[in-house]
């Protein structure tokens, strides 16, 4: 049996002490901005991922903040003592929602187009490592922007942020067998765009590629 790989340390997995929250319930405009400082370059990083566009990754950074806030009383906030999701969680499904309407909005069908023939009912390997690691974050950034958008979301919630597949398949209203085709496809392309000489699956280590999409996140 192949071993299961950990999830991701999400960049959006930064605590916020209750007595915080506390504040932001009361419409604290401090404890907002303190909020915002916390996740303002996670919300940025992910949008830019999703979308390809500083200024649309800035507009979903804003609506993402703002919604948080308005919507603080939707927070329930028990822990995981209590079987809740983190703040932080909360608000990251917060800010892909809003990354994923804004792409739509951009380009009308734009989580149906794109796949350069690949199709989603071909076998896929559900165990497929994350691309080798980039010579460096500018390198990287061109072989992500030349990925469809849809792939390209696929590959940032599945390695940088630890969503499952079924997990994406409800974001990008899917199925679990499109987010593993897409993974797959959308890896093996990423990996022969950084290193052309080594895109063969077989021919990256593991231990060394599993680097490269959560560097994105954190650096």
């Amino acid at each position: 049996m192949t071993p299961q790989t950990p999830s991701p340390l999400s960049a959006f997995a930064v605590d916020v002490p209750d007595a915080l929250l506390a504040r932001l319930r009361r419409g604290d405009a401090a404890a907002f901005e303190q909020v915002y400082r916390r996740f303002e370059r996670p919300v940025f990083t992910l949008a830019l991922r999703v979308c390809g566009d500083r200024e649309q990754a800035a507009d979903v950074l804003q609506d993402t903040m703002l919604k948080a806030f308005d919507r603080i009383g939707d927070f329930r906030g028990g822990g995981a003592a209590a079987g809740d999701a983190p703040y932080w969680a909360w608000l990251r499904r917060i800010a892909v929602n809003e990354a994923l309407m804004a792409l739509r909005r951009r380009r009308t069908g734009a989580i149906d187009e794109g796949f350069d023939g690949f199709d989603a009912l071909d076998p896929v390997d559900d165990h497929t490592p994350p691309p080798p690691a980039a010579a460096d974050a500018a390198a990287l950034q061109r072989a992500l922007e030349a990925l469809p958008a849809t792939t390209r979301t696929v590959l940032w919630l599945y390695h940088a942020e630890g969503y499952t597949h079924k997990e994406i398949a409800t974001l990008m209203q899917r199925t679990p067998s499109f987010s593993k085709s897409q993974l797959a496809r959308g890896g093996r392309r990423l990996r022969a765009l950084l290193d052309p000489a080594a895109s063969d699956p077989a021919a990256s280590d593991p231990a060394a590629s599993d680097s490269v999409v959560r560097e994105a996140a954190h650096g």
